[in-house]
């Protein structure tokens, strides 16, 4: 019999944030990337986001660039270290109903799986930490001495994400219509149409309406919104978009 599975993405769907912004903070902190740096090419895209004027994706982007460029020439151990020390402070800002969810699925004897576009090093911690059965992140490639190169092989795309479960359904021979996935962005659309009971948490405008215009998906989607100590079950047919310019509804 064919196993049953549970997909995680991290960023924003466990994890309350983006854990590429505290790894980013750590560097600096280290002072692998200089303040200089950050003030001047990453701090007005984060006041952009934060005033709600540009958006975090922007924000996230500058951040993986500045990342590669500073890791670059360095040994993983340098990574290793700094993903450590990120783990120790801040492996439980979790959301609750997703931490639940995972625990859930283990007594249910699902496999736990995460697939996120955060840094490999760090999801392979993530998963360490939480007890995954395999995860997948992004690989940024290093020379035979184990210095990065500054190549990546990202995993925070649709298209990749959808090779990497259908890559872990045949090496966990998994049965993915009688799977699990839970995601917050439109990278995580592939993951939906893959499973059988796909989860949005905490969903953004984008990824709401790429689900409610596939009608396969909103027959089998569910909605979950956790703010503050509460959390929502939504019915994506019923959930009022207000446009953030006008203040109408969409």
């Amino acid at each position: 019999m064919k196993k049953t599975a549970a997909f995680f993405d991290i960023d924003g769907t466990l994890y309350r944030e983006g854990f590429i912004a505290d790894l980013f903070k750590m560097l600096v902190k280290c002072e692998i990337i200089s303040y200089e740096q950050w003030y001047d090419e990453v701090r007005p895209e984060f006041v952009n986001w934060d005033r709600r004027l540009g958006t975090y994706d922007m924000y996230l982007l500058k951040m993986s660039s500045m990342y590669t460029q500073a890791i670059m020439g360095h040994h993983r151990s340098l990574v290793q270290h700094i993903v450590k020390r990120v783990i120790e402070d801040k492996a439980m800002r979790t959301y609750v109903y997703t931490r639940q969810r995972i625990q859930w699925h283990k007594e249910q004897g699902h496999m736990c799986i995460t697939v996120s576009g955060s840094p490999y090093e760090l999801v392979g911690a993530m998963a360490k930490f939480y007890g995954f059965d395999d995860f997948r992140g992004s690989r940024y490639l290093m020379d035979r001495n184990h210095r990065y190169t500054g190549e990546i092989i990202p995993m925070w795309t649709a298209e990749s994400k959808q090779q990497a479960l259908e890559e872990l359904a045949v090496t966990h021979d998994i049965d993915l219509s009688q799977s699990w996935s839970y995601g917050d962005t439109a990278a995580d659309i592939s993951m939906f149409r893959l499973t059988g009971y796909p989860n949005l948490i905490n969903p953004t405008r984008e990824l709401i309406n790429l689900v409610r215009n596939d009608p396969e998906l909103m027959a089998k989607a569910t909605c979950i919104v956790e703010r503050k100590d509460v959390i929502y079950r939504m019915n994506l047919s019923q959930v009022e978009l207000v446009d953030d310019r006008t203040n109408h509804t969409v």
